[in-house]
């Protein structure tokens, strides 16, 4: 088994609890969980802006997160293997963030998903995303 890399990603959202971004080993790469945080903002020192309001700007953000992780370490979301989804409202928001994250998979490579209901998430979140990629 190889070293784990920890990858800390300057154009991702400044961790604001104790994470890093990405760890790596043998061409695995496990991405913590995203949250609808604009990278601009200045979330290590908390000073955040409100999220957005709907949970498909909120699964907007966060694939856009997953994006910016991936592409630093040279990687796509086309690597990515699987994703876990945590929602806040589940019945009220699963259709629409799910419209959001299928608009980033073509049809034939959607990611095997696991997608859960709960009680909350940080910062009053409504959706955040983990995903699992693999160096092919």
């Amino acid at each position: 088994m190889s070293e784990m890399i920890f990858h800390d990603i300057r154009s991702a959202p400044a961790a604001f609890a104790p994470f890093c971004h990405a760890v790596e080993v043998d061409g695995w790469i496990q991405l913590t969980g995203q949250m609808p945080i604009d990278p601009r903002q200045d979330s290590a020192g908390h000073d955040l802006k409100p999220l957005p309001a709907d949970v498909g700007a909120q699964t907007r953000q966060v694939m856009a997160n997953i994006g910016s992780i991936l592409a630093e370490i040279g990687l796509g979301l086309e690597h990515i293997m699987s994703a876990r989804v945590y929602l806040t409202n589940f019945e009220r928001d699963y259709s629409a963030m799910n419209d959001v994250y299928r608009s980033y998979f073509p049809e034939d490579r959607l990611p095997a998903r696991t997608c859960v209901g709960v009680t909350a998430l940080a910062l009053g979140a409504l959706v955040e995303i983990d995903v699992r990629a693999r160096r092919v």
